[in-house]
């Protein structure tokens, strides 16, 4: 009888630390998921050649608008990285990278519709 106790008992651990852990894996994926903000935008879109002048220059303000929203990411003062400082050190890196990623694609987005502007005559 205390052999069964202590094997039920063993089996009841094991299922704690399991959950426990599982737990813990979903709190991480939810930081890693939610530290990385600033969207990355594609450098050369699949209907560029095809866009007219009008159409270029509203691209460019679009990228624009995510090369200023990724350099507000870099602030620290920002709630992410306030609560990634506080909380998960590796967050703020994670959001930093990603924060240059996407003002460089915007810079070369920006570069590449304005050498087809140049192109086009507009």
């Amino acid at each position: 009888m205390d052999q069964e106790y202590s094997i039920y008992k063993l089996k009841e651990i094991e299922y704690i630390c399991f959950m426990k852990n599982l737990f813990l894996l979903l709190i991480t994926l939810t930081f890693v998921t939610s530290c990385a903000t600033p969207h990355v935008v594609s450098v050369i879109g699949p209907n560029d050649d095809s866009l007219s002048c009008s159409q270029i220059s509203s691209e460019i303000s679009i990228a624009s608008n995510y090369k200023r929203d990724a350099k507000a990411e870099k602030s620290y003062g920002t709630a992410t990285n306030v609560g990634a400082i506080l909380f998960w050190l590796p967050g703020v890196v994670a959001t930093q990278m990603n924060a240059n990623d996407a003002i460089r694609a915007a810079d070369e987005r920006i570069n590449h519709l304005t050498r087809l502007k140049s192109k086009k005559d507009c």
